[in-house]
């Protein structure tokens, strides 16, 4: 078995601050990784990835000291992946993601459409589009992602989409009347407007069982802010615990038998786990 990750996920917080309806519901503690664990991992994780991704369930952006957890990324090499809802970006000074380690943001758009936000649209992107700005202003090699994951069967959320290409069409002067919702449409240099549907979070009360293959521990494993380590970014609540960084080495939980019979099992698309069984997810890229 080697190991090599194409990322991995490291939730620095468990805190998220808003309650999106296409999101499960809490059931753990708050908690939030400390800089020195956090670092610990970094070194533990050098010969497996070069990416990490800060966003499990939380938001990276609710810590104030976010830079100093980027310092800590670009001190030990990695690239950084952001995903936000982009609410608390204007609690920043947005030179702060201009950092060297962030490789891209991702703004998950239909969290304004999913809450209660005490702002109008163009307030709650107005930060966002501040920051296109800067980025393009000093040559930043980073990506900016706009994304709507929220598609469905019925257009159900088509009257929002619409709303956010208005803005987006206003901002970047770019027609966004026709556009194709299955692929990615580049509004300027690095920065576009990402589409994907709705998609289910695994839930293991769920009665229906599939099996498939995943990429879990494959080509990504997440680390919670408590520091279980599970197969995928999915499992938010850790029910697949294959161990935790605070008594056990990185090597030890992913060599453990428990690791590698999830592996062998999505070899020939068998899902070991019950979580695994019951997550409706792996059925985008089960291998036929």
């Amino acid at each position: 078995m080697n190991y090599k990750f194409h990322k991995v996920y490291i939730e620095l917080t468990n805190i998220c601050g808003l309650e999106c309806s296409f999101c499960p519901t809490k059931n753990t503690k708050s908690h939030t990784m400390n800089l020195d664990f956090f670092e610990n991992i970094l070194i533990q994780l050098k010969p497996y990835t070069k990416d990490i991704a800060l966003h499990v369930f939380g938001d990276p952006l609710t810590l104030s000291n976010l830079e100093k957890y980027l310092d800590l990324a670009y001190k030990h090499n990695f690239k950084v992946h952001i995903t936000t809802t982009g609410y608390y970006l204007k609690n920043f000074d947005l030179n702060v993601f201009l950092h060297k380690a962030i490789k891209q943001i991702n703004f998950s758009l239909n969290s304004y459409n999913k809450n209660e936000m005490n702002c109008e649209l163009d307030e709650y992107l107005k930060p966002m589009f501040e920051l296109c700005d800067l980025k393009l202003k000093h040559k930043i090699h980073s990506f900016i992602n706009f994304r709507l994951w929220n598609l469905d069967e019925k257009n159900s959320e088509d009257r929002f989409n619409t709303n956010v290409f208005n803005q987006l069409s206003n901002k970047f002067n770019i027609d966004l009347s026709n556009i194709e919702y299955t692929k990615p449409k580049r509004l300027e240099n690095q920065i576009l407007i990402d589409f994907d549907k709705y998609f289910k979070w695994p839930n293991i009360n769920d009665t229906e069982i599939s099996q498939g293959y995943c990429h879990g521990l494959s080509s990504q494993i997440a680390i919670l802010s408590n520091g279980t380590v599970v197969p995928c970014c999915l499992d938010s609540f850790g029910v697949i615990n294959l161990g935790n960084l605070h008594n056990s080495s990185l090597k030890d939980i992913l060599y453990s038998n428990k690791s590698i019979s999830i592996v062998k099992g999505f070899q020939k698309n068998i899902a070991v786990e019950e979580l695994c069984k019951k997550c409706t997810f792996k059925n985008r890229f089960t291998k036929i």
